[in-house]
């Protein structure tokens, strides 16, 4: 990082798992994800390196803009937004499936009810998904099951289907 100017600013290991780096720059730091680094070769890791350096360099405004391309191609970085979809990946310890077969991952535990994006663009029991952990059914909090029955009550409330938009800020937002 020198050798680019950047001898104030340190870079560290961090547990990212879904991204391989980010530059915080506020801090000063580049942090590399220390999973994905052992993941990656060689190659990997310092195209890794060098896209956080140019961020680095062109500073917080660019994003992934011309300028940023333009530095980043200038040090030896591939100036691609995002990880290969070939490259490694941290596997997640929990996946959600919904009634239509729909998979999403999370390497947390889930904390809210959610419905499968793909099946209704809005949340709906009827696209409910349902986790595991490492491929087992494990049982979620009591905030999470004391969410779930309050959904199921209200959607159910008496004896008619209401029309649900989904949850604001633990509000319920109803079609009408």
């Amino acid at each position: 990082m020198d050798q680019h100017g950047l001898d104030s600013w340190e870079l560290r290991f961090d547990g990212a798992k879904a991204r391989a780096g980010i530059c915080r720059f506020d801090r000063k730091v580049i942090g590399l994800s220390r999973h994905l680094m052992a993941l990656f070769d060689c190659d990997e890791v310092i195209d890794t390196v060098l896209h956080e350096v140019a961020h680095a360099l062109v500073g917080p405004r660019h994003g992934h803009d011309e300028v940023w391309k333009a530095t980043a191609r200038s040090i030896g970085a591939s100036a691609t937004r995002c990880v290969s979809e070939h490259a490694p990946a941290v596997r997640s310890a929990w996946t959600g499936t919904c009634p239509k077969g729909h998979h999403v991952t999370r390497h947390r535990r889930p904390l809210r009810v959610a419905s499968c994006a793909r099946c209704s663009p809005e949340f709906d029991l009827e696209a409910l998904i349902t986790w595991r952990r490492n491929g087992s059914v494990v049982p979620m909090s009591d905030r999470y099951e004391a969410e779930l029955r309050a959904l199921r009550r209200r959607h159910t409330a008496g004896g008619a289907e209401l029309p649900l938009l989904g949850l604001l800020d633990g509000r319920w937002a109803e079609a009408g």
